[in-house]
Parts: structure tokens; C-alpha cells; sequence
């Protein structure tokens, strides 16, 4: 992954998690998240939800595998990039991911005042895809 694609994934504070439903319809969330350990890492936090569970957690334990797009928007279109991961979600409770959950605390200072109590997402990369306006597409590096 070049460092331009590195430097997003650390610049941006938003990424957009792509699953299917239980109808295998496609959704997409916009999550929090935070690279440890060659995963990327999202939580489900504590904001009010319509259900006691998040209908994800449900999806991605019936179907774990996933995206993830990381992306730039500027009127200058030159400006614009993402950064694609597609890969397999594993839900971990927090006290057994604590470097996913230090990362996540690191980076949103929400996390820090309260730490999520609902399980963590474990998002491991299968294969990496990037663009960005300067230059050619590329992929299929390791997350660092």
C-alpha cells in the first residue's frame, strides 16, 4: 500500500462498512475505526439503537464477509482518493481484543470518557484496493 494510502487511513475519522442482510441486500454503515494489529477495528457503542443488538451484528455473524471504503472528498477533484479493504468481520468482545480497543480510545476521545460496551469488529483484510486522481489504480498489499 503506498504511504499516500497509509496516510488516509490515519487522516480520515469515518470509513463506510458494506455487509449483506439477512435478504442479502447490501447495506452500508458509516463506522468509527482504528488500525492495530493488521485489522482494521470498529466498535458498537452506546448511542441509542432501535434494538438491543444492531441488526449488523446480526448480518455479519450470518455473513462475515465485508468491505470497507476510506475516502477523500474535495471540490478539487484532484484532491479525491479511497482506499477499499474487503475482507472477513470477526465480533470480539472488548476484553478479548484489548489493542483493537486502545487504538479505538486513541483515536475519538469519546471512547476514552467511555469505552463501548457492545462487542468490537475485527475487520481482517483479504485484499486491499486504492485510487487517487494523480495517479493509477493499485492493490492488493498488506495493511501495515
Amino acid at each position: 500500500m503506498p504511504s499516500w494510502a497509509r496516510d488516509l487511513l490515519d487522516e480520515q475519522r469515518v470509513a463506510r462498512l458494506a455487509f449483506l442482510d439477512d435478504a442479502e441486500h447490501p447495506r452500508v454503515l458509516p463506522v468509527t475505526f482504528a488500525v492495530a494489529e493488521g485489522a482494521v477495528w470498529s466498535a458498537v457503542d452506546d448511542k441509542p439503537k432501535r434494538t438491543p443488538e444492531p441488526a449488523r451484528l446480526r448480518y455479519l455473524r450470518h455473513r462475515p464477509r465485508a468491505a470497507l471504503c476510506i475516502d477523500r472528498y474535495a471540490d478539487d477533484w484532484g484532491q479525491l482518493a479511497w482506499v477499499q479493504l474487503l475482507g472477513v468481520v470477526d465480533l470480539l468482545e472488548p476484553a478479548k481484543a484489548p489493542a483493537g480497543m486502545a487504538a479505538l480510545a486513541a483515536r475519538y476521545e469519546p471512547y476514552r470518557q467511555r469505552r463501548p460496551p457492545g462487542p468490537l469488529l475485527r475487520f481482517r483484510p483479504e485484499r486491499s484496493l486504492w485510487w487517487r486522481a494523480d495517479e493509477e489504480p493499485g492493490g492488493d498489499a498488506p495493511l501495515p
